[in-house]
């Protein structure tokens, strides 16, 4: 096997929030911050611009379109599609589709899988989740799905009731604390899909680790959320579909139609109270199942138009998001997944559309 050439990145390197070098080297697919020794006419590439760690989606569905699993063939296509954007990292949300063999791919970003997110029967969209009849079926079924991801579950906390004619939480309270205690009894953490406020408190009271859109969250669950150090993945471009939804439910749940549509109008607001909150605001484009794969800068701008600077954006799309996962940044003998940009994406977000180098495990992606 051909040995990967060293590279060298100069210009602005990005660590974290406030620190920055102004070069680092690619050795063996890893980062140094030393100079390495050369060999007589070993290759050396020079890349020069803003240096960020791989971008990272932390609410992605790889294997999922709009009709449900894909093949295995189309899940690689979306992870090719959001490695060309600089998404190096991807949390997957949720998949019917065994995804697991493109794990073992060296061109493909590295995948966090959840296995099947779990709903109640009729309560989801169908073919999407693993739906179970009964609320006291979460605790063995997560289990099992911790088990089978690596590291992340995911269960949806409400959704319509038909009955009901509005959002409403699907598992009883006693079900949903015993069934995340045991996914961390096994290692695994679990985030939950929620757009009612009516979930949040028992979600927090049960200990769950992230919260995927939180459109219903109040200022009193914000505080909560803050304290307990669960961040929120707000998914602007999927809320953004939200008035659509509203339109097509009109006619038969007016009131479930009146509440979309009104965390549709408040979506900006609510990102931004998140943010004045203090609560740690993760990047998700939702990808895989009504949207496209391949939208992280679309999401970056929609933050910074709900009124987060971009430099945060930025720190919640890559290294705070890595932090957050369990996985490292730039750093010494850290793999070598970053983006190379002639702008800064710090100062204009617009930035993150054209990358000019994409660099996956130490070398450049074409």
């Amino acid at each position: 096997m051909t040995a990967l050439p060293v590279l060298h990145l100069t210009g602005t390197v990005v660590l974290g929030d406030s620190t920055t070098v102004s070069q680092v080297w690619v050795v063996d697919g890893k980062f140094s911050f030393d100079p390495p020794n050369l060999g007589p006419g070993e290759e050396v590439i020079t890349l020069t611009g803003t240096i960020l760690p791989g971008l990272v989606d932390v609410h992605s569905h790889i294997g999922l379109d709009a009709f449900g699993a894909t093949t295995l063939d189309t899940a690689a296509d979306q992870a090719i599609t959001d490695r060309n954007t600089g998404v190096l990292l991807v949390r997957d949300c949720g998949s019917p589709l065994d995804t697991a063999p493109l794990q073992e791919r060296s061109d493909l970003p590295t995948l966090i899988r959840c296995g099947q997110h779990l709903a109640r029967t009729r309560r989801y969209i169908r073919n999407y989740a693993l739906e179970l009849d009964d609320s006291a079926e979460l605790v063995d079924a997560l289990a099992q799905q911790a088990d089978a991801g690596n590291g992340w579950t995911k269960i949806v906390a409400d959704w319509i009731d038909r009955g009901v004619g509005d959002l409403t939480p699907l598992w009883e309270r006693d079900d949903l604390i015993a069934a995340i205690a045991g996914a961390h009894e096994r290692g695994a953490r679990v985030t939950a899909h929620t757009f009612a406020s009516e979930s949040i408190d028992e979600l927090l009271d049960a200990g769950i680790d992230s919260i995927e859109h939180g459109t219903g969250m109040t200022p009193a669950h914000m505080a909560r959320a803050k304290a307990l150090g669960v961040p929120v993945t707000a998914t602007l471009l999927q809320v953004a579909q939200f008035a659509e939804i509203a339109a097509q439910g009109e006619t038969k749940f007016p009131v479930y139609a009146a509440r979309m549509r009104a965390m549709f109008d408040a979506r900006y607001a609510q990102v931004k109270a998140l943010y004045e909150a203090g609560v740690q605001i993760l990047v998700g484009t939702d990808a895989g199942g009504t949207l496209a794969h391949g939208l992280i800068a679309q999401e970056c701008a929609e933050l910074v138009r709900a009124g987060i600077p971009a430099h945060a954006v930025v720190g919640f799309a890559s290294y705070r998001a890595r932090d957050f996962l369990g996985y490292p940044s730039i750093a010494q003998g850290a793999p070598a997944d970053a983006v190379i940009y002639r702008g800064d994406p710090r100062t204009d977000i617009a930035e993150l559309t054209r990358p000019q180098a994409v660099i996956l495990r130490g070398k450049i992606q074409q």
